[in-house]
């Protein structure tokens, strides 16, 4: 199963086609060109409702159910993206080999990453700064919907991860109302010892 929609991504990727899919965890669809596939996960440059793009999501590939290559709308999507100027953008530097490579790699391009864990919690989610990776374990400095940095950090298991997100409107938001934080606790490197 797993092989089948790494086999149809990998067309989509070659192709540039738009994609379809639904996750387990989601009412409606999801919507996106993907840019890339791992072992595990695989990037996807969001496709909104209104047909504009907003940030990256990298969704676990068990998750994407019912994989529409190309999107049902492929025409129209290609025609308004066009009209709109708006080109299919190139791949992030983000690295999809290790769960927590892709965190590191996010967490150097984009200001802020968004953490899923919708098989623990759905229908919230944890935005922040990655303060530290180990083989299980995230630190995250979070920031707070009224854009205001939390002094502790909180621990997510990377087991639980089941999408990370960044380079979106509401993260960009974010960002610019609430800054940087005002420390930064370590280098980021991955603790995988």
């Amino acid at each position: 199963m797993i092989e089948n929609r790494r086999l149809l991504l990998q067309k989509a990727v070659f192709k540039k086609l738009p994609v379809r899919f639904w996750t387990p965890y989601e009412e409606g669809s999801i919507r996106g060109y993907v840019l890339d596939i791992g072992p595990r996960f695989f990037l996807l440059r969001l496709l909104e409702y209104d047909v504009r793009f907003d940030g990256f999501a990298c969704f676990r590939l068990s998750d994407a159910g019912s994989l529409q290559v190309p999107d049902p709308q492929f025409a129209f999507i290609a025609a308004a993206l066009r009209k709109r100027n708006q080109p299919i953008p190139r791949k992030p530097r983000v690295n999809l080999d290790y769960l927590p490579e892709l965190l590191i790699s996010a967490n150097q391009l984009f200001p802020l990453v968004t953490i899923h864990r919708e098989r623990v919690a759905p229908d919230t989610c944890k935005i922040g700064r990655v303060v530290d990776v180990t083989k299980s374990r995230l630190s995250l400095q979070e920031i707070t919907p009224d854009a205001v940095w939390e002094k502790k950090t909180s621990e997510v298991r990377l087991s639980e991860i089941t999408r990370v997100g960044f380079g979106g409107g509401y993260e960009e938001a974010l960002h610019l109302v609430g800054g940087n934080p005002k420390r930064q606790k370590k280098s980021l490197r991955p603790s995988l010892l």
